[in-house]
């Protein structure tokens, strides 16, 4: 649908900026295992005769149960039960850990978002209560505002009236925080619902001192669908509810993601993560002997790939492979000084290879993690040359391009092989012919001016560009 695409671009758009952010209400756990509000508080409202599913504000709940029992060691344990650690971490969670997002912020007390960080190798700065704000984590890639505490430390986590009456005052500095984020950063507001009095009073403050044009936040939110036997009048009046909502939400600066079922979330965020990745390349290659290319051509093919794939406003990752990436560099470098304004330095990132370890075993894993480590970045991997000296120093198949290859292959990447250059990268395009001729006919074609020795370097750029632009649509 055009809203969903036009989210899907502007959040892209804002992920390559380091501008997007993330606000994770419960529902993003859910299908880790854990319990929602209600489900969380539906204990301790039978202990009061109440029956959960009949009421609309939970936290007064857990304010009636303390004012009952005056302690709120049992709601403290409950929180420790059911918010303890050794659920999986979910799809979306996985997807959200692997974008390049910095700021995560959340009202849940699981350890959820950090978990998925973790696995995706992140080191996380956890804050979850006011003295972790004066503190920095070193080399830290992501920040987990968790604004209503944590499990480790239930005594303290925002559950009752008196929480969230006091918040301004005990939790200032996340107020700030939060405030300042909201205005400098796009969030996607995912499981959240929009009941938490603290958030809505933030975004209408933020509204009131910009002039009533607030930045524009997203979220995602279920269409209502009528309910088996449900009464068409009922059903209605519940779509002019959300109706009413959408149009609120709106006024404070956040628009509706509109999804029919709660999987669309995770095909949504599937698509963000392949748009994204489409926006950055990798350039496989090393090339002791450049034959069938004189040295001079092959130096302006790459050089001239590079600045064409700069000038696309991509990112371009590289192993800074023999004879291949110097080039990379020179190429993408010349473009980008000569328009500082326009083109980053973000946009080339190289990783040469470390230090071998003298042992062969080990320097085999080191650089098989390496390069998935780089590869994983990237969306599309173009593949160049191929060769290096042997043992023996005979020129042989480059062995380390092979298995970039199948390293690119096992994780999804589209593959762009210039035959022409000969060893594994000829290798590769013939391998790809089947994959080929399930393309456009201009794709076909595309495929087959790479591969040919004959054509011009100019030639050869442009059937590359020809096969990332589909790729790029896809």
């Amino acid at each position: 649908m055009p809203e969903v695409e036009a989210f899907i671009d502007r959040y892209v758009t804002e992920l390559r900026s380091g501008t997007a952010a993330v606000f994770a209400g419960a529902g993003l756990s859910v299908n880790s295992g854990y319990v929602n509000w209600a489900e969380l508080l539906r204990d301790i409202a039978a202990e009061l005769g109440l029956d959960v599913d009949r009421e609309t504000n939970l936290v007064a709940v857990a304010q009636y149960h303390f004012n009952e029992r005056q302690n709120r060691s049992d709601i403290n344990q409950k929180l420790v039960d059911e918010f303890s650690l050794g659920h999986k971490v979910n799809e979306n969670q996985r997807i959200l850990a692997q974008l390049p997002i910095h700021n995560y912020w959340t009202t849940n007390y699981d350890r959820m978002i950090e978990k998925a960080l973790e696995e995706n190798g992140k080191v996380v700065d956890r804050k979850f209560n006011v003295s972790h704000l004066k503190k920095t984590v070193r080399n830290r890639d992501a920040i987990v505002y968790k604004m209503h505490g944590d499990v480790e430390d239930p005594e303290h986590a925002v559950l009752t009236k008196d929480d969230y009456e006091g918040y301004f005052r005990e939790r200032e500095p996340f107020v700030t925080a939060l405030a300042g984020d909201l205005v400098s950063k796009t969030f996607l507001f995912i499981g959240f619902s929009f009941t938490d009095p603290n958030i809505d009073y933030i975004l209408s403050r933020i509204r009131v001192v910009l002039n009533k044009q607030p930045k524009t936040h997203y979220c995602f939110l279920r269409r209502e669908a009528r309910k088996p036997r449900e009464k068409l009048a009922d059903y209605e009046y519940r779509k002019r509810q959300q109706s009413f909502f959408v149009k609120d939400l709106a006024r404070i600066g956040i628009r509706a993601v509109m999804v029919d079922e709660y999987p669309d979330i995770t095909r949504i965020l599937l698509a963000i993560e392949a748009r994204y990745r489409s926006q950055t390349v990798f350039i496989s290659g090393s090339a002791f002997d450049f034959d069938p290319w004189a040295p001079d051509d092959a130096a302006d093919l790459i050089e001239s790939l590079a600045d064409r794939l700069i000038r696309k406003q991509l990112t371009l990752v590289s192993g800074f492979g023999l004879g291949v990436g110097p080039s990379v560099i020179a190429g993408a470098l010349q473009t980008i000084q000569r328009q500082p304004q326009r083109y980053s330095r973000d946009q080339l990132q190289t990783f040469p290879f470390p230090v071998a370890s003298t042992l062969r075993p080990q320097r085999e894993r080191l650089y098989t993690a390496h390069r998935e480590h780089i590869i994983e970045k990237a969306g599309i991997a173009i593949f160049l040359f191929g060769n290096n000296r042997d043992a023996n120093g005979n020129v042989a198949l480059a062995k380390g391009v092979r298995e970039e290859f199948q390293i690119a292959k096992r994780m999804g990447l589209h593959i762009i092989a210039v035959g022409s250059t000969g060893w594994v990268a000829r290798e590769i395009s013939e391998r790809m012919a089947a994959d080929v001729r399930q393309r456009s006919k201009a794709f076909q074609k595309a495929h087959a001016v790479a591969a040919n020795e004959d054509v011009s370097v100019e030639e050869t750029v442009s059937a590359v560009m020809t096969m990332l632009d589909e790729y790029r649509k896809m």
